[in-house]
């Protein structure tokens, strides 16, 4: 069956970009497992358990799936209706020697929860550049346009006068914000860990004797060697799902921000005064040839509801996991996790590039400002009236009525 008989994610086959589409493909994914089997052998090696050398260089040799094996796993799911073991089996058939070693003492969510863990962490990190880069693009537009007076709304309706790029900082101060509270996300995230199926431990303490201090040393190795600097000190069988409400909180937050910005754009489109890049060769309306839609902000519109409907999905599964664990988080955090991401992504490349291509037109804005003259003057009229020793109130009534 050929991609296109199939439905595709317009996540990735559209919008996302190469580096998070693939930080949550399945190639990416599995790899992670064996990068994590792996780091649990070499730790469990170094505190003395019988693992040899060989099974430790097989497992390095082989830690990029072929399509073959992806293949073999999927037979194997089938077969043993585990997609974790599944890939034990696989991976034990190109790494013989280590056939019997790996997974040793783990559970699933050993590679399944630390893998997240380490996506998240990743994900956030290639957000913070885009956002960055954002902020950047909006400043510069900020300062080429911080003198140019634009008449200013409040209920949609003519305010008093502002400037173009004070009225763009509105919208980097909330980015601002948005920088601070996702840099904090990804510094405060940590690693699972081994702990095994309940949090105890036992498994480990079975496998090293009863030794408690061999176990901490396997628990704080495997986590440096995976890139963390300190595993949380207590879990389930799975790590608190409140880390994903931690998560995806500053994304759905995110989300709110680049709804607003793209909403004030659509409506100075439509005042005619900014608009967004419109190519040459672009298209409105299939019927209406002369439109000029801003379908670009339309579009961080549609992906930052998306994006703040997807942070519900954490609440939720948070507050039903029961005891330990229980698996309706699996199905769930499968699509909600890699979807905020990908959503994300495309929402803050999507605002990068508008951002990039603003299209002002200030005979336009002074136009606009010179109908709404007199009515602003009434604002200073009235400072004035008091000046002179005039009751404020009375002034204002009178120009209300008048």
């Amino acid at each position: 069956m050929e991609p296109f008989e199939t439905y595709q994610t317009p996540l990735s086959s559209r919008y996302a970009s190469k580096e998070m589409s693939y930080l949550f493909s399945s190639a990416h994914r599995f790899k992670t497992w064996r990068e994590l089997w792996l780091n649990l052998a070499i730790a469990e090696k170094e505190l003395g358990l019988p693992i040899c050398d060989e099974a430790l260089e097989q497992m390095k040799a082989n830690l990029d799936l072929t399509p073959e094996q992806f293949d073999i796993a999927a037979e194997e799911e089938k077969k043993r209706r585990h997609d974790v073991m599944a890939h034990v089996h696989t991976f034990g058939q190109v790494a013989p020697a280590a056939a019997g070693i790996i997974h040793l003492g783990a559970t699933s969510c050993y590679v399944t929860d630390n893998a997240d863990l380490i996506f998240l962490r990743t994900g956030l990190g290639y957000l913070l550049k885009s956002l960055a880069v954002l902020i950047s693009r909006l400043s510069a537009f900020a300062v080429q346009y911080r003198e140019l007076p634009t008449l200013g709304f409040t209920h949609f309706q003519p305010a008093q006068l502002t400037t173009v790029g004070k009225r763009a900082t509105l919208w980097i101060q909330d980015l601002l914000w948005d920088l601070r509270n996702i840099k904090r996300a990804r510094d405060d995230l940590g690693f699972r860990g081994v702990k095994g199926t309940t949090g105890t431990q036992a498994s480990f303490l079975a496998l090293f004797d009863g030794n408690h201090d061999k176990v901490e040393k396997l628990d704080k190795l495997v986590t440096k060697l995976s890139g963390f600097e300190y595993a949380y000190p207590v879990t389930s069988q799975t790590y608190s799902r409140k880390i994903d409400i931690d998560v995806l909180t500053p994304l759905a937050s995110l989300g709110a921000t680049a709804h607003k910005i793209a909403t004030d754009l659509r409506l100075l489109a439509n005042l005619k005064e900014v608009e967004e890049p419109f190519e040459s060769t672009q298209i409105g309306s299939s019927a209406m040839a002369y439109k000029r839609n801003p379908m670009r902000s339309e579009r961080v519109c549609s992906l930052s509801r998306h994006l703040m409907v997807l942070h519900q999905n954490a609440l939720m599964t948070c507050s039903v996991q029961w005891f330990e664990r229980t698996l309706d988080d699996s199905a769930n955090r499968r699509v909600t996790l890699p979807e905020a991401f990908l959503t994300a992504d495309i929402v803050l490349s999507t605002l990068r590039n508008v951002s990039e291509g603003l299209v002002v037109y200030p005979k336009v804005i002074a136009r606009r400002i010179s109908q709404e003259l007199p009515f602003m003057a009434t604002e200073n009229l009235i400072m004035a009236i008091v000046k002179k020793g005039g009751d404020r109130q009375e002034a204002h009534e009178k120009i209300r009525v008048s």
